[in-house]
């Protein structure tokens, strides 16, 4: 398998991490978006969206990091982070999709202009824009933050793919500028996933 990633991203760390976990053995390619390496043809039949990470096994393709990592549970029957149980499955599920079209909407403003607009000389931060994910990140860290109280994990008694998918983001908090101060809950269960050997492993170097 080739995985190919940009290590800084959380939709690539949290597949990385998913790897590490599992101890499957997959080919890191590292694509960098610095020099718009996502936009050449080589790049674009792979993925037409021009976005990473993407998972080569074989003559299979596929790309969305949540789909990837569910797609790796499946070759490890048994494992933790995706159990067997249907309803465990789907409560995993409900949160991964949660971090694509809400909570990852949020904080990808945070990213965009106070990461990536450094980052590539793009101008400062066009403080509208960053109004706007105060606004959502509260909305849906208030979510987070209540669904958290009494539990180590999002789903279950263990770390699942429900971690590391929301987790993910929060790896960029200080550095994207979340306004996370107030989410005690959000603050804890993050420094518990911190803690995990194959999320320090997963960590950009």
């Amino acid at each position: 398998m080739k995985l190919y990633h940009f290590p800084i991203s959380p939709n690539s760390r949290r597949v990385v991490a998913t790897l590490h976990q599992l101890g499957l053995d997959c080919e890191l390619h590292v694509v960098d978006l610095r020099k718009r390496e996502q936009m050449q043809a080589e790049f674009l039949q792979l993925n037409p969206n021009h976005m990473i990470p993407i998972l080569e096994d074989g003559d299979f393709v596929l790309w969305e990091s949540n789909a990837i990592m569910q797609y790796l549970c499946s070759k490890v029957p048994g494992n933790s982070l995706l159990p067997a149980d249907a309803k465990t499955q789907a409560d995993i599920s409900r949160w991964q999709f949660w971090q694509s079209a809400h909570f990852g909407s949020a904080c990808g403003i945070f990213i965009s202009e106070n990461v990536i607009k450094p980052a590539f000389g793009l101008g400062e931060p066009d403080l509208v824009e960053v109004a706007k994910g105060e606004e959502r990140f509260h909305r849906f860290a208030k979510v987070l933050d209540a669904h958290l109280v009494g539990r180590d994990w999002m789903v279950g008694d263990a770390a699942t793919l429900a971690d590391f998918s929301v987790g993910s983001l929060l790896a960029l908090a200080e550095m994207a500028k979340y306004p996370v101060e107030p989410y005690t809950e959000i603050k804890r269960w993050y420094a518990g996933i911190e803690k995990l050997s194959v999320w320090q492993s997963s960590a950009p170097r």
